[in-house]
Order: C-alpha cells, then sequence, then structure tokens
C-alpha cells in the first residue's frame, strides 16, 4: 500500500483513553480474520480473481501490522490471531470464495467505523483510510457497494426498529 493510505502512518495515537484502544484491539481482531479468511479465498477463487485476492490479502497483512505497531504504542500487548477462525459459510468454489471476501470486507468496514468513532487526530484519519478501502474492495468483490460502509453492518446485526 502506498500514498496517504500507508498502514505505517497508524503509528502516531492521539485521543487516549481507553475506547481508542479497545477500537483498535477490534480492528486487529478484524484484520487478523481476514488474513486468515484470504487464505480461505485465495484457494478457492478463480484464476480471473486470484491476484486481486493476493492483493487484498496483502494489504490485510500490512493493516494489521500497522495496528500491533499502534495497539504498542499505547503500551498495550496486541490481541493475538487465532489459530483457526470458523467460516461463516462453506466455501467449496470459486462463487463462495467471492461471497466470503465481500463478508471479510464487511467485517473488516464495520471495525474502522467503530474505530474512526473512537480515535482522534492521525489514527482516526487513518482509520476512515482503512474504512474507505475495506468499502471500495468488498464493492468490487460484490459488485455493487452498500450505502454507508462499516455502518449496514452494525444494523443488520442488531435487526430493524422497534415497530417494523
Amino acid at each position: 500500500m502506498t500514498g496517504r493510505g500507508a498502514p505505517g502512518a497508524l503509528r502516531t495515537v492521539s485521543g487516549g483513553g481507553r475506547e481508542p484502544l479497545t477500537a483498535l484491539q477490534a480492528a486487529l481482531a478484524a484484520e487478523h480474520a481476514a488474513v486468515y479468511g484470504y487464505g480461505v479465498v485465495g484457494a478457492r477463487v478463480g484464476d480471473g480473481r486470484r491476484t486481486e485476492a493476493r492483493e487484498a490479502f496483502a494489504a490485510h497483512r500490512a493493516r494489521r501490522d500497522a495496528l500491533i505497531r499502534a495497539v504498542r504504542d499505547l503500551a498495550a500487548a496486541p490481541v493475538a490471531a487465532a489459530p483457526g477462525y470458523a467460516l461463516p459459510f462453506p466455501v467449496p468454489d470459486p462463487a463462495s470464495a467471492v461471497r466470503l471476501a465481500a463478508h471479510l470486507e464487511d467485517r473488516v468496514a464495520g471495525a474502522c467505523a467503530d474505530l474512526v468513532r473512537a480515535a482522534r487526530g492521525p489514527l482516526r484519519t487513518e482509520a476512515a483510510v482503512a474504512l474507505r478501502e475495506a468499502a471500495v474492495r468488498s464493492a468490487r468483490w460484490r459488485g455493487g457497494g452498500v450505502a454507508f460502509p462499516g455502518l449496514a453492518e452494525r444494523s443488520a446485526a442488531t435487526g430493524p426498529p422497534a415497530g417494523e
């Protein structure tokens, strides 16, 4: 990754307090899961999208490493990756691999949206960049975007408003 979205810029943390650290750890956990998930995507996606999967894998590894540094800059221990992750659905073929990639990006976008809300300064800016990148990747995998990337996932988890 290059330019303004370079994950190394996450090392400057502003905003202090417990909430940014909690959101940072959640974003890191989402990146750990994305790195794992893209291993599955890369193994199952068709040849025509394998390069896209490889690029996304590399982007998530770089962002994960930057988040690890950001957590350490707060004098905290970064949340560790799990040895394995349960997939949200079976991934036996290229079509389901594409669905998984979009799902992974949506999960990362949700975690980044929470970090945007919790952080201040450069960390907030980089979280917004990460949110945008995840939303763009999700739209590419899905073939279309959502109105509010990072928020749609949160509303789907909580269900419709009362009275609907």
